[in-house]
C-alpha cells in the first residue's frame, strides 16, 4: 500500500519500497545519536527524510546522512 503526504504544496506518493527505506534511515539517525534522543529530533530527522525522497534520493546512507547534518545545523531552542 502506498501512502501519499504533501511536502510544501506537492503530494508525494511513496511505495512500500520507498517507506521501507526511509524506515531504515530513520532508525540509522536514531541508533547513531546519544541517549536521550528526543522526539523534536526524531521529527526534525523524519522531516529531513522525507523531504530527501520526495526530491529523488532512494539511497538509504545518503537519507540518513542527509538528515544527520540537517538536525546538526537545525536551529536550537
Amino acid at each position: 500500500m502506498a501512502v501519499a503526504t504533501t511536502i510544501g504544496s506537492t503530494a508525494v506518493l511513496y511505495s512500500p519500497e520507498m517507506i521501507d527505506l526511509m524506515w531504515e534511515a530513520l532508525e540509522a539517525c536514531i541508533n547513531s545519536l546519544p541517549e536521550p534522543v528526543s522526539a523534536t529530533q526524531v521529527h526534525t530527522l523524519a522531516e529531513s527524510i522525507l523531504n530527501s525522497a520526495a526530491r529523488g534520493e532512494r539511497d538509504v546512507k545518503v537519507l540518513t546522512r542527509l538528515a544527520l547534518v540537517e538536525l546538526r545545523i537545525a536551529p536550537r531552542g
